[in-house]
């Protein structure tokens, strides 16, 4: 009985101070502890390729997945989203590698074919075979122009055989052509250097002269 009544004193003394006690202000001493969620290098490397094809930098942009993709902790669906991503690019109007590109989609659709992007890499491997058979077919062709040939080895990937015959013939090639040049090394400020100097304008609107980085070193 006692038991019961001290159980029952002791409920009207919490509920009293429940409604009648002041609530109490914060302390100015605490500090505040937020949770921030770890970004992936997986993350990472996709969000930076995707800032460099916006800003223009298509083969940079391959660089960095080719990057990623040394990560020894990726996941084989990671791994898998990354040689489909960088064989989009590398067919892509900037990337001018077919051939890398078909590798790719042959990557992910004989090691990965269980991946949610095999029947994907499956169906854009066939289009870049049909463009490696194409292209091929141009520089089998004897009528085809020296202009001709250096582009359709430049798209293929081979890009120094293509820059050979671009100087041993003297062609002038166009700006998209040149800018892939400067964003894979091949050519660098003209200062220093030897050779013939190119006019090239940037994506982002900045006009350089440039010659070939392996002339005048």
């Amino acid at each position: 009985m006692i038991r019961n009544l001290l159980l029952g004193a002791a409920a009207s003394a919490l509920a009293a101070a429940c409604t009648t006690a002041p609530a109490q202000a914060p302390d100015e001493n605490s500090v505040e502890i937020s949770v921030i969620e770890e970004v992936s290098s997986y993350d990472r490397a996709l969000a930076t390729a995707e800032d460099l094809v916006t800003a223009g930098n298509v083969p940079t942009a391959i660089d960095r997945l080719t990057q990623e993709l040394g990560n020894p902790d990726l996941t084989d669906a990671q791994r898998a989203s990354l040689y489909f991503e960088r064989g989009q690019l590398r067919v892509s109007d900037g990337g001018f590698d077919v051939y890398g590109g078909v590798s790719d989609f042959e990557q992910v659709v004989d090691t990965f074919p269980d991946s949610s992007v095999a029947a994907d890499a499956g169906t854009l491997l066939g289009i870049a075979r049909g463009e490696a058979t194409s292209l091929n077919f141009i520089l089998e062709q004897p009528e085809s122009s020296r202009t001709q040939r250096f582009e359709a080895l430049f798209r293929l990937g081979e890009h120094q055989e293509a820059i050979d015959l671009m100087l041993s013939s003297g062609l002038m090639p166009d700006n998209r052509h040149l800018v892939a040049m400067l964003q894979t090394g091949y050519l660098c400020d003209a200062d220093g250097l030897a050779g013939p100097a190119y006019g090239v304008t940037e994506p982002d609107g900045t006009r350089r002269q440039l010659r070939f980085c392996d002339f005048g070193k």
